[in-house]
Parts: C-alpha cells; sequence; structure tokens
C-alpha cells in the first residue's frame, strides 16, 4: 500500500532499529510492562493485587488488539482508558486492578522516558562506531599533507590526519554531551494528578515510605537508579529541551563532516566511492 503520505524521515533514513522503537508496537507494550510493574510492585507492598494477577499482565504484555482500541477510543475519547479497556480483556481475572491509583502520565511519560533514554543510547552506540570508522583513516594520513583553507581561501598545508580529527574532536564532544544527559536521566515513577503521590498514600494508609518503595521498584525495573525528587504529574520538560540540544549538536557535527568532504570534493582532495551499477544524475 502506497496511497498513504510517508515520511521520508522515516522511510529513507530512518535506521531500522530506530524505527522498532518508535513503534507503536514499542510504545504500546512498554505501557503494559508499566502497568504489570506497578502491579508487581502493589502486590509486593500488600495492597490487594494478587501474584495471579500480576502473572496474567506479563503473560499478556504482546497481545495488543489495536482494533479493540480504536473501537474504544472512538467512544470514551481516551487514550490511556481505551488501552486499559483492551487490556483487561486481555487479563479478565485482572483487570480489575489494571492502572490502579495511576493517572495518564504514569504510562505516557514514563513510556516517553525509557524510549528517549534507549533512543540517545542507540545514537551514542552510531557516534562510537563513526568514531572508530574513522581512527585508522586518521593515524594512516597523519602525514599526508594537503592545503589547509581559511573562509575557504588557501591558506597553510594541513594534513589529512589532522583534518579527520577535527571531525573526531566535535564527535567527541557530542558524546561527553550525550553522556551527561543520559547520566541526568530520571525515572517520574507514580506521582499522581499533580505530583504529590495523593492517591497512593491515600491505597497504602498514608505511609510514604512504602510510596517512596514503590517508586524506588518501578525506577530499578526498567534501569533506573532514581526518580524525581520533585515533580507535577508529568517529567520536568527540561529534559526535552537537554535532549534537543545533545542531537543538535550531533546533527551540527554530521553537517560539518558532510560539507567539509563536499567542499574537498569539489577540489579532488578526496572523492566519494561510486559503485558499479550507481547512477550519477539523470541529465
Amino acid at each position: 500500500m502506497k496511497d498513504r503520505y510517508e515520511s521520508p524521515l522515516c522511510a529513507r533514513y530512518a535506521s531500522e532499529r530506530m524505527q522498532r522503537l518508535f513503534s507503536p508496537d514499542r510504545r504500546f507494550q512498554t505501557w503494559r510492562r508499566l502497568w504489570t510493574e506497578l502491579a508487581r510492585a502493589e502486590h509486593a507492598l500488600g495492597l490487594p493485587v494478587t501474584q495471579a494477577q500480576v502473572d496474567e499482565l506479563a503473560a499478556h504484555i504482546e497481545q495488543i488488539d489495536y482494533s479493540v482500541v480504536e473501537a474504544r477510543e472512538r467512544e470514551v475519547r481516551h487514550d490511556v482508558m481505551a488501552h486499559v479497556y483492551a487490556y483487561g480483556l486481555c487479563c479478565p481475572g485482572a483487570a480489575g486492578i489494571i492502572h490502579l491509583g495511576a493517572t495518564s502520565c504514569f504510562v505516557t511519560d514514563n513510556a516517553d522516558l525509557i524510549l528517549y533514554r534507549d533512543a540517545l543510547r542507540l545514537i551514542r552506540g552510531e557516534v562510537v562506531a563513526v568514531l572508530r570508522a574513522l581512527r585508522p583513516f586518521a593515524w594512516r594520513y597523519r602525514a599526508l599533507p594537503t592545503l589547509g583553507y581559511t573562509h575557504y581561501q588557501p591558506a597553510q598545508p594541513v594534513t589529512v590526519g589532522k583534518r579527520a580529527c577535527l571531525w573526531m574532536q566535535d564527535l567527541l564532544l557530542d558524546l561527553e554531551e550525550i553522556d551527561a544527559v543520559l547520566a541526568a536521566f530520571r525515572f517520574l515513577g507514580c506521582r499522581g494528578t499533580t505530583g504529590t503521590e495523593a492517591s497512593f498514600l491515600e491505597l497504602f494508609g498514608g505511609d510514604g515510605e512504602k510510596v517512596d518503595e514503590m517508586n524506588r521498584r518501578l525506577a530499578a525495573a526498567f534501569g533506573f537508579d532514581r526518580c524525581y525528587a520533585v515533580c507535577g504529574q508529568t517529567y520536568p520538560r527540561k529534559l526535552d529541551s537537554r535532549i534537543l540540544a545533545a542531537l543538535s549538536s550531533v546533527a551540527q557535527s554530521a553537517h560539518r563532516f558532510a560539507t567539509d568532504i563536499r567542499l574537498l570534493q569539489h577540489d579532488r582532495q578526496v572523492e566519494e566511492p561510486f559503485g558499479e551499477s550507481q547512477i550519477g544524475s539523470s541529465a
């Protein structure tokens, strides 16, 4: 089927791993994993959730009937509650405890944090792969002289290897930025409608230590070592700007790298590979 718009940013340029990471299956299975781990923590801390219910939820994480979700959302006009309903049909024995005490942002925001973290890790790996590929090139041509430019005007000699090191240094700075953002990642956890955890304090009879332990268990289940100390219903959106800044930094390095190669190819200092059956122009 090719009768619907398809973004080239996805179809042509995104890796298969990145496309899968942000697919509906990955997102909504992550919602179900969150509901399962919430039930697991609530069971362990004494709420009326049985191990059988936890097991039932865990067994049906991947069985999402999107037609049921879509039909229910048309009726209730709420995406999260449509998914709660569909999950409950898969797990009738656990339907009554799905999303117990939680708000919509428990699944939407925590899932976003998980996906953003995993995507940054994927990009980090790609940056490292480029650095590893450039290293032998820079070393091989470390002493090969070439003309250097200032404002694209002939200046003083440099070496091909030194020029490659400039590209590598930019990417190393990007790597540091990505690592700093990843180190600052925190889990949202279950914070209630305004971040006061009121619904969970009520469920646990005012026992704040149990609420804290529930959030610690949830964070650990998804690979986080801490939650935000203070928040509203959502995670702080400052994190989004930090992620965007790190992505922008990588894009700037890639743009500089690509532009240098394009200009150097014009001067015949470097050339791109050209496949045997490749077509350079339609003209």
